[in-house]
């Protein structure tokens, strides 16, 4: 008997309550950003902010400003939300034969670009540290340096593209854990550094370089065994470009070129600050690093579960469960962003000088880096809700108005860059990034608000979030005032505990803690 073949039946995983991904995330997101600190202290300690610093700093910069214009930014925004409709529409084959394409496409793409730049490297360390010039030897080290590790560009791509297929398949724990085996790795390189400081002069980041290849190697195979432990690892396929991935490929187009923008812009801030002192961009560095913390904690976390959970209820029609996920992200967002941003303006020298004030690392850096931390922590809370809003425009297929977004806000960081530095030297830069942010966030906001697609959490319990928040400043202030004799790490874990302890206590009892994050 004859027939026609059974069609495969459709594997929807089943998407877990968002708490419960934001925890998991965010969990080990935050792991990660400890030994993230750790790793800055190791190199705040053998490398200080000299030019050895400035030269590795720019070299660990190429790849990673390549890496979000491919898998780890546009490329999982237009990936996620083709790889759900392909399993919605056609079953889980098509979408794994879709992730094996692109999978393909991606890997040859970027050794070509690793080729090319291992040629070009000495041009294109001119161009986005053009300071350098003036320093013939941080100029050669940059270019020594880059050269070591811009390979990492293809691996770490490959990692975050089977991240963003195992976050579509509702498996946030693996992607999450794989910056720990970066930060491992990286701390592994700084203690040798005072080895090689005997011959290698300015290039003594040298380990590092060698580190972040070891790191990217390690987090390939382990990412692989867990891909094809939860057999969701695609084959590698040549190519077709049948309609999802031509459609795939559309998307990732202008995602890519909105990405291409937010990097010119952190090329903008890293030509400026090449223009300044030496030690500028080491500053800037240590101060967002800080800032970074609440920023991949809280925002990455709620944007990373945000999008296959969107993609899906945009997908089905449900306009109130998107709009119900997006307000209850953005009170987990309030409720923890709020108090870490009065935190980090209240006592930021006490902060850089607690976790970075050691070995070559002077009283001066860390106030310079004190103060830029100020001005980026003013601009935290607009970084973390364009996290958040992104995700809407990526699921319902409009990346083209987050490309305008992100156009307006590079405008707007140039513009406020050039009339600040002159006055406020690094400082400028980080203020036009915070205020740039602002810009951004209030433009999606908007959007969503006219569409209909936003979801924004009671006044009432906002207004008790900063009532707490209020309290654990207080006490912040005055504890600081009463234990300032003490030492720097000693300070700053009194004053953490103090004020993170007031805040609790406060909001249990305002009832300000969301529910969704006591629920099991």
């Amino acid at each position: 008997m004859t027939g026609r073949p059974r069609r495969q039946p459709r594997r929807q995983p089943r998407a877990q309550p968002l708490a419960r991904a934001f925890r998991q995330i965010s969990g080990l997101t935050g792991v990660s950003r400890l030994l993230g600190f750790a790793r800055d202290v190791t190199f705040a300690t053998f490398l200080g902010a000299g030019p050895a610093a400035d030269a590795f700093l720019v070299a660990l910069k190429l790849p990673n400003m390549f890496r979000r214009l491919t898998a780890e930014g546009a490329m999982a925004n237009a990936f996620v939300p083709a790889f759900t409709a392909a399993r919605q529409e056609d079953g889980e084959p098509a979408a794994m034969t879709l992730a094996g394409e692109v999978q393909t496409t991606l890997t040859v793409t970027l050794c070509l670009v690793v080729g090319l730049a291992e040629i070009f490297m000495p041009a294109v360390v001119a161009v986005i540290a053009p300071g350098f010039a003036d320093t013939p030897a941080r100029m050669e080290a940059a270019i020594a340096l880059g050269r070591v590790t811009f390979p990492y560009l293809p691996i770490i791509s490959l990692v975050a593209f089977w991240a963003a297929i195992a976050n579509a398949n509702q498996r946030f724990m693996v992607a999450a854990a794989m910056p720990l085996i970066f930060n491992l790795c990286l701390i592994g390189g700084a203690l040798v550094i005072p080895v090689a400081s005997g011959w290698l002069a300015v290039e003594r980041a040298m380990p590092l370089a060698a580190a972040l290849l070891c790191a990217g190697a390690l987090q390939l195979v382990v990412m692989a065994a867990l891909l094809r432990r939860h057999r969701i690892m695609p084959a590698w396929c040549l190519p077709r470009f049948g309609v999802a991935a031509r459609a795939m490929w559309r998307q990732f187009g202008i995602a890519s070129a909105g990405a291409v923008v937010m990097q010119i812009n952190l090329i903008i801030d890293l030509v400026l600050a090449s223009l300044l002192t030496v030690g500028a961009i080491s500053w800037l560095y240590f101060a967002d690093r800080v800032a970074q913390l609440p920023l991949g904690i809280f925002g990455i976390a709620l944007g990373t579960a945000l999008l296959p959970r969107l993609s899906s209820q945009f997908r089905s029609g449900d306009l109130d469960a998107a709009r119900s996920s997006l307000s209850e992200a953005l009170l987990f967002a309030a409720f923890l962003v709020i108090p870490a941003t009065v935190a980090l303006v209240a006592i930021a020298p006490q902060i850089v000088g607690g976790l970075f004030r050691y070995g070559a690392f002077s009283a001066a850096d860390a106030a310079a880096s004190a103060a830029a931390l100020t001005a980026y922590a003013i601009g935290m809370p607009a970084h973390i809700m364009v996290k958040i809003l992104q995700p809407a425009f990526y699921a319902t297929a409009r990346p083209g108005y987050v490309l305008k977004v992100s156009i307006v806000a590079v405008i707007t960081n140039l513009s406020l860059s050039l009339s600040l530095m002159p006055v406020l030297g690094h400082v400028g830069l980080a203020l036009a990034t915070s205020l740039s942010g602002m810009v951004a966030a209030g433009a999606l906001t908007v959007r969503l608000l006219r569409d209909g697609h936003m979801g924004v959490p009671a006044p009432m319990v906002i207004a008790r979030i900063c009532g707490a928040t209020m309290v654990m400043l207080a006490v912040l202030l005055l504890a600081r005032g009463w234990i300032a004799t003490w030492p720097a790490i000693g300070l700053l874990a009194t004053l953490v505990a103090a004020g993170g302890a007031a805040y609790l206590a406060v909001a249990f009892m305002l009832r300000a803690v969301p529910r969704q994050l006591l629920r099991r």
